[in-house]
């Protein structure tokens, strides 16, 4: 019997109703209802600190960063999840400063396991403002997440993207809403036996 799949949604924007969200809401809604189990996080509150760059983490024997803050439980969070979705607007030209402290921060999810990120599928969820993704910045940050997840071993399941300005406009898209929610259900129908 296969287990259900835990997938991580991790919010980086300010707006709890804004688009990035609002994407993210609709893959989690598909992964729901194909069975999987999802927990959201809202980055943006939380106490994360910047990291220092001092390596601490990296030593022999280390278990995660050294910095005490909310990170320690979002590190929790992310080593019991099969599969992450990552949530950002684009601030600019490039991933909100929510999700860029939490991604300086997953060095220290290195040490959790020899190949922490191996295994781990992401959904990318992004909004922006512009015309297109291209003069937007969204694909500096799509490119971003590309490069950083193959370098860690980790497979980027699909990415959902959108121009939309005001909060929660990006719902009048419905294709781009039948997307995400596809993309949700994709990543709980391959959870783990």
């Amino acid at each position: 019997m296969k287990k259900p799949t835990k997938i991580l949604v991790l919010m980086g924007s300010p707006r709890k109703k804004g688009n990035s969200a609002v994407l993210a809401d609709r893959v989690a809604k598909g992964a729901k209802a194909a069975g999987a189990k999802v927990e959201t996080v809202y980055l943006h509150g939380l106490d994360i600190k910047a990291c220092t760059g001092c390596y601490k983490c990296q030593k022999p024997g280390a278990r995660g960063c050294v910095i005490r803050d909310d990170m320690q439980a979002v590190y929790k969070s992310m080593q019991e999840a099969d599969a992450w979705v990552i949530a950002s607007p684009v601030y600019w030209f490039t991933m909100s400063a929510q999700i860029k402290l939490w991604m300086d921060r997953s060095l220290g999810f290195t040490t959790y396991a020899k190949d922490a990120f191996s295994g781990k599928r992401i959904a990318i969820a992004m909004s922006y403002g512009g015309d297109d993704p291209f003069d937007s910045g969204c694909v500096n940050a799509l490119r971003t997440f590309q490069d950083a997840y193959s370098y860690v071993g980790s497979e980027i399941a699909g990415m959902v993207y959108g121009s939309a300005m005001d909060a929660g406009a990006i719902k009048a898209n419905e294709p781009l809403m039948a997307a995400a929610e596809e993309l949700g259900k994709k990543l709980a129908g391959e959870g783990l036996t």
